[in-house]
């Protein structure tokens, strides 16, 4: 398991380039479950929201992506747009530390 820690207020257009190369580098090597705290992210856009479900698709088999620690509004467009039910969603890193992968 590994815990990836965005350190961006955004996830948008203007990052995602970014934001895609340095979570193939935080990925690279892991196994089993990856969680990825987004507690510093104020706001994300469609972009970033790609970016996310792109580096998910960009997992070996048997790996999985839980995000934890979304902001009030982040949460809220991953619930808009059903993202709720692809992620599993986490209050906290600790919260999603303390959950068993299923």
């Amino acid at each position: 398991m590994r815990v990836v820690s965005v350190h961006a207020d955004r996830i948008d257009a203007a990052a995602v380039v970014r934001f895609k190369e340095d979570m193939r580098n935080a990925i690279q090597g892991a196994s089993g479950r990856v969680i990825l705290d987004l507690s510093a992210v104020a706001f994300i856009d469609s972009s970033g929201l790609g970016a996310i479900v792109a580096s998910m698709k960009r997992m070996p088999e048997g790996q999985r992506l839980d995000l934890a620690g979304l902001t009030p509004i982040v949460e809220k467009v991953f619930r808009l747009t059903r993202m709720d039910t692809v992620f599993r969603l986490f209050p906290s890193t600790d919260a999603a530390l303390r959950t068993q992968a299923a």
